[in-house]
């Protein structure tokens, strides 16, 4: 990945907690600003799978992105983004949470 502003935001994603990555993984695969090449209803389940496990504020109640200031930069530079790098951000994020066992705050 040579674009710079894929990187930038991967290591803005490699400095989140668990619980932010997935809540980001969430917020990418259910939003209509978003051009996933991706099954985005597969990708929503297993991160909001993953998410319901970590943390019992998520199974209660909606995620208020006004309280998560980082997802909601995260997820305007996305929206930014083209679609290729958008489907690069995805594949990074789902290779980062589905194929480590990071069960961390």
């Amino acid at each position: 990945m040579k674009n710079e502003k894929v990187q930038e935001l991967i290591e803005m994603i490699n400095n989140m907690e668990t619980k932010d990555k997935l809540r980001l993984g969430v917020c990418m695969s259910s939003s209509s600003y978003t051009k996933l090449k991706y099954n985005k209803a597969h990708i929503h389940s297993i991160f909001d799978n993953k998410l319901k496990k970590i943390d019992n504020e998520y199974l209660v109640s909606y995620i208020n992105m006004r309280k998560y200031p980082i997802l909601t930069f995260a997820m305007a530079k996305i929206m930014e983004m083209t679609e290729q790098e958008q489907n690069q951000v995805a594949l990074y994020l789902v290779n980062a949470l589905c194929n480590t066992n990071e069960t961390k705050k």
